[in-house]
C-alpha cells in the first residue's frame, strides 16, 4: 500500500488530490506550483518489475523525486504520479510495454515535496528467455516546446476523462 503524502514534507500552499492508482488504490497527493527544472547533461534511471514496482533507482533518480533510495525500492512507480497526467497516457504506455514494445513519451512527474518536474521517457521491456520480466525507464531532459504543447493536450484529456 503506497501511503498519503505528508504534509510536512511540503513547503508553501498546495492543492490536495485523491488519485485511483491502478493497482495500488486511492493516494492523496499534495501538489504545489513549483518546477524543478531538470539538470542538463543527466540521465534518471530506474527499473520495475512487471507490476511497476520500483527494483533500482540512479542517484539522478533519487536526488529529483526527493524520495530516498530507501522510500523509493519496492514502492509502485506510479509514487511519482502527478494530477495533471492523463490515466490514458499510463494506459498507453502498459498497453505498448507488456507487447513487448518501446513506448516513448512526456511525463509530468510529482517530487515528495509537492513540486514537480517534466521527463522525456523511454520504457524498454527487460526480455529473458522470451518473456518479459521487468521494464527499464530513461528519462532524459525534455525539449521545452513539446513540454508546453503536453500541458495544453494533458489539459484536455484530464477534462475529458472527468477530473
Amino acid at each position: 500500500m503506497l501511503s498519503d503524502m505528508n504534509p510536512a514534507d511540503v513547503s508553501g500552499d498546495y492543492r490536495e488530490y485523491t488519485l485511483d492508482l491502478f493497482g495500488v488504490g486511492p493516494r492523496r497527493v499534495l501538489v504545489t506550483d513549483e518546477e524543478v527544472p531538470y539538470p542538463d547533461g543527466r540521465l534518471i534511471v530506474s527499473r520495475t518489475d512487471t507490476e511497476g514496482i520500483i527494483t533500482h533507482v540512479n542517484r539522478s533518480f533519487v536526488e529529483m523525486s526527493g524520495y530516498t533510495e530507501d522510500e523509493l525500492i519496492g514502492a509502485p512507480h506510479s509514487i511519482l504520479r502527478h494530477p495533471d497526467m492523463p490515466r490514458a497516457a499510463f494506459a498507453d504506455l502498459w498497453r505498448t510495454v507488456q507487447a513487448g514494445e518501446i513506448w516513448q513519451g512526456y511525463v509530468k512527474n510529482l517530487r515528495k515535496d509537492g513540486a514537480y518536474y517534466w521527463v522525456k521517457a523511454t520504457v524498454i521491456p527487460n526480455v529473458r528467455r522470451g518473456r518479459i520480466v521487468g521494464y527499464t525507464s530513461v528519462r532524459r531532459k525534455p525539449e521545452r516546446r513539446k513540454v508546453e504543447e503536453c500541458i495544453a493536450l494533458y489539459a484536455r484529456m484530464v477534462a475529458e476523462e472527468g477530473r
